[in-house]
């Protein structure tokens, strides 16, 4: 039988960590960072409510910071086993714990030095570089589709999620001695089918038990087409008004696809010619990585590939490297397009560009991801004013938009076929990575679709013998 623990994206869509127990194996699925409010996050990332050392193994589904970004925190206390993920995770994971490792260390250096003059107990890191060496080099990369023994009747296997390059949906199989077999399968985050770039999910079958994301089962995403005619609106806009326009975005995955989109525009003569800026140095090595892994292209890509076109650059694209490079955007005259990190601006270069630009009425802020509870980009989404960055509050006069038919996320609609193509086995149903509203949402829809067990579990909640 198997037992679940569900640690983190309960009821909320952060810090994914779900422990499962299997004939005596405790696997844990992702070990994400909880991103939200400063002090909560500070704390919930600290509290791991297990002994790492008593983890056979993690699987991790992908590579977002949600999802793997506190897997050093296992290795600074003691955890030793493997984490299996596909090439593309490996490679992309590699450089996102170590970016992440330094911001820690920087964001952590300003607040030692506030508390020191407060007379305060100074704070240790959550990791530090030397805790990502060790976890990186504990991974084991497998490919799709590969049968991976665990020992003691528990294997799994990788199926393509569709999400961000390297993405997977986790299939578990569970044998107990003389008995049948259970089938476990977590889906990770699930892409929207045809977004560019990467290929669509699959549809693995003969899950007993399944846990399913719920980020947007409440809503269904505007098609792709609207995405490109948007974008030249907002460029027209700001060549108009000659202003900026700022696109906070995950450095691996939201970037990639913007990139996509105006390269599309540009092809198709709908673009001016425009200065457009990725300002992240993580960025840069995302989308190298992304060229590298052409297997994980879709038809589309691989054919504009063919054609001699890179579907990530076109002319007037920079990357920025030094920091020093990033504040000379400051003063160069608009029109002009920065897209930045971190997705949730939570932290990186663009909340140094959201300082500079959210007062002014010409600049446009384009929202292009989900925003977490108690971040600031969710607050500019809710057009909150003034909003508090670096500790000095601002107006927020500049316009926000956002276009949610860029979300990697798969809508209501490509979350119930994706569900339809696989429930035939189902006695149980776990709702995932939603707040409260989505995960309740999921339930009525699973209901709706055939499978009346179905659960949205809390932090910390337990279900045994499943």
């Amino acid at each position: 039988m198997i037992n679940i623990n569900f640690h983190g994206a309960a009821q909320t869509t952060t810090g994914s960590m779900h422990l499962i127990e299997a004939n005596g194996k405790r696997i844990l699925f992702d070990c994400g960072l909880f991103q939200g409010s400063r002090k909560k996050a500070f704390i919930k990332n600290r509290d791991i409510a297990f002994d790492p050392r008593t983890i056979d193994a993690v699987i991790l589904s992908h590579a977002h910071i949600d999802h793997c970004g506190n897997l050093p925190t296992l290795a600074r206390n003691g955890f030793t086993g493997k984490v299996y993920s596909t090439p593309a995770t490996h490679e992309v994971c590699n450089i996102l714990l170590k970016d992440s490792a330094y911001l820690q260390k920087r964001d952590l250096e300003y607040v030692n030095k506030k508390r020191a003059k407060q007379g305060k107990t100074l704070f240790d890191p959550l990791y530090e570089e030397e805790d990502v060496t060790k976890i990186i080099g504990q991974f084991q990369a497998e490919p799709l589709k590969r049968q991976v023994d665990l020992g003691d009747g528990v294997t799994f296997m990788f199926h393509n999620a569709g999400h961000i390059l390297g993405s997977a949906i986790v299939q578990l199989d569970v044998t107990e001695s003389g008995s049948k077999s259970r089938r476990l399968i977590f889906t990770g985050d699930l892409g929207q089918p045809d977004q560019p770039i990467l290929k669509d999910y699959d549809m693995p079958q003969g899950a007993d038990i399944l846990m399913i994301e719920s980020t947007y089962a409440d809503r269904d995403h505007p098609s792709h087409e609207d995405v490109k005619g948007r974008l030249k609106g907002f460029i027209e806009d700001i060549h108009q008004q000659r202003s900026r326009l700022i696109i906070p975005a995950f450095s691996v995955g939201r970037t990639q696809q913007i990139l996509y989109f105006l390269n599309r525009l540009h092809e198709e003569g709908r673009m001016p010619p425009t200065p457009v800026f990725v300002d992240s140095p993580l960025s840069l090595k995302a989308t190298k990585i992304y060229t590298k892994h052409r297997e994980c292209y879709d038809d589309d890509a691989s054919d504009i590939l063919r054609e001699g076109i890179d579907p990530m650059k076109f002319p007037g694209l920079q990357f920025v490297g030094t920091p020093d490079e990033s504040r000379a955007l400051n003063e160069v005259e608009g029109p002009l397009i920065i897209i930045s990190a971190s997705g949730m601006c939570e932290g990186g270069r663009v909340v140094h560009h959201l300082k500079h630009a959210i007062s002014d009425p010409r600049n446009i802020i384009l929202i292009v991801g989900y925003q977490a509870e108690g971040t600031l980009g969710r607050r500019i989404v809710d057009k909150v004013s003034p909003v508090k960055i670096f500790g000095e509050e601002h107006e927020l006069n500049a316009r926000v938009h956002t276009i949610n038919a860029l979300s990697a996320h798969a809508d209501r609609t490509a979350l119930m076929r994706w569900f339809d193509g696989t429930k035939d086995n189902l006695s149980h149903v776990f709702a995932v990575h939603g707040e409260i509203e989505k995960v309740t949402a999921m339930q009525e829809l699973v209901r709706q679709h055939g499978v009346s067990t179905v659960d949205a579990p809390a932090p910390g909640d337990i279900f045994s013998n499943l």
